[in-house]
C-alpha cells in the first residue's frame, strides 16, 4: 500500500506543499487560475509514492556510481545518477548527491506536461528547479549559511539565460561535507546537475589535514550514510586570512573547470565571511548577471 503524503496549500494559498518522510517540497506556479491548479494536481499525484520508489532501489544509490554504466530502474533514480556519471571517474560520488535536485525536477516536469504557465518554481531544501516563460524572471537570496537567516546577496534569473536549476551544498546544509565551506550555491541548466555540481565544488573547499578542521566518520553520525568511513566535517575553528582564501581558491578551481566543461553556468562560494563568485565574464553572461544585489564587505572575484 502507497504512504500518503501531507499535501496543502500553504497559508498564502498560492504555495503547494508536499512533504514525505526527508522530502520537503514548496511549489509554486504562475499561470491562469485553471491551469495553476492543473499543476498542483499533477505536482501531488507524482509526488504521491516517489519516495517509495526511490526506497526501492536505496542500496544501489548509496553506492559509489559507476561513470560507464546506469543499471537504476527508476526515473527519478536514473536522472540522479547521470547528474552525478561526470564526475564518478574522478571522486566518490553516488547518485545520492543529487537526489534533492532531481526530485524537484520530476515534480516540476509533472506540472508543465498538465499545465501551461507562465512561471514555476519547485524548491527541496533550497535545491530549486525553475521553469520561465518567456520574459519571466525568478530571484533568490543567497544565504550566508543555510542554518542562518539572512540574505547576503540576491540573484536574479532570466527566461533568456540557460540557468534552470540552482542548489546549495556545504557544511551547514542537510548532508554532510567532505570540505570546509560555509556554502556553495551553484547555477546549472538543470536542478538535478546543480545539486551534484555544489556537492562537488563544496568537497573541494578544503585545508587537507589543518589542525583547527574537526573531521568524523561519515558512519559515526549516520550508520546508513553513504560516504561510509570517510571524513566530514563537523566544525572549522580559527583561520587565518590567506588560508581562507587557499581553501576558497581551491574550490574555485574546481568550479572554474565545471564552468568550462559545460557542467555549470556559476557558483558563488563561502566561508567564513568571505565570498568568491565564479563565471563567465561579460554583460550576458549567466553569472555576471545573475549574482547582482546585496553584496558583503569581502566579495573576492574569480
Amino acid at each position: 500500500m502507497t504512504r500518503l503524503p501531507q499535501i496543502a496549500l500553504l497559508p498564502d494559498g498560492k504555495r503547494l506543499h508536499l512533504q514525505d518522510g526527508p522530502i520537503d517540497l514548496v511549489v509554486e506556479a504562475k499561470g491562469r487560475d485553471a491551469d495553476v491548479s492543473a499543476a498542483y494536481q499533477a505536482a501531488a499525484e507524482r509526488f504521491t509514492g516517489l519516495l517509495d520508489e526511490l526506497c526501492m532501489e536505496l542500496p544501489e544509490l548509496r553506492s559509489a556510481a559507476n561513470p560507464k554504466h546506469n543499471a537504476l530502474k527508476g526515473v527519478v533514480a536514473r536522472r540522479m545518477h547521470a547528474a552525478v556519471a561526470p564526475f564518478a571517474a574522478g571522486c566518490f560520488i553516488t547518485p545520492m548527491a543529487a537526489v534533492a535536485g532531481s526530485v524537484a525536477e520530476e515534480i516540476l516536469g509533472a506540472m508543465l506536461a498538465a499545465a501551461t504557465l507562465d512561471r514555476a518554481y519547485v524548491n527541496n531544501g533550497g535545491d530549486i528547479a525553475l521553469y520561465l516563460g518567456d520574459g519571466e524572471q525568478f530571484s533568490v537570496g543567497l544565504m550566508d549559511r543555510p542554518d542562518r537567516h539572512g540574505v547576503m546577496r540576491t540573484m536574479t534569473i532570466d527566461s533568456d539565460m540557460p540557468v534552470r536549476g540552482i542548489a546549495t551544498s556545504g557544511r551547514h546544509g542537510r548532508s554532510f561535507s567532505l570540505g570546509i565551506a560555509d556554502a556553495v550555491t551553484v547555477l546549472a541548466r538543470t536542478a538535478s546537475q546543480a545539486d551534484a555540481a555544489a556537492t562537488v565544488i563544496a568537497n573541494a573547499v578544503d585545508l587537507p589535514d589543518h589542525p583547527a578542521i574537526l573531521r568524523v566518520p561519515a558512519s559515526e553520525l549516520q550508520p546508513d550514510s553513504d560516504l561510509g568511513a570517510r571524513l566530514v566535517t563537523r566544525d572549522v575553528g580559527r583561520l587565518a586570512e590567506h588560508e581562507i582564501e587557499q581553501a576558497l581558491e581551491a574550490g574555485a578551481a574546481r568550479a572554474r573547470d565545471l564552468l568550462m566543461s559545460g557542467l555549470i553556468e556559476g557558483a558563488a562560494l563561502r566561508l567564513l565571511g568571505e565570498t568568491r563568485i565564479v563565471g563567465a565574464t561579460g554583460d550576458g553572461a549567466p553569472a555576471a548577471h545573475a549574482f547582482q544585489g546585496q553584496t558583503t564587505d569581502n566579495t573576492l572575484l574569480a
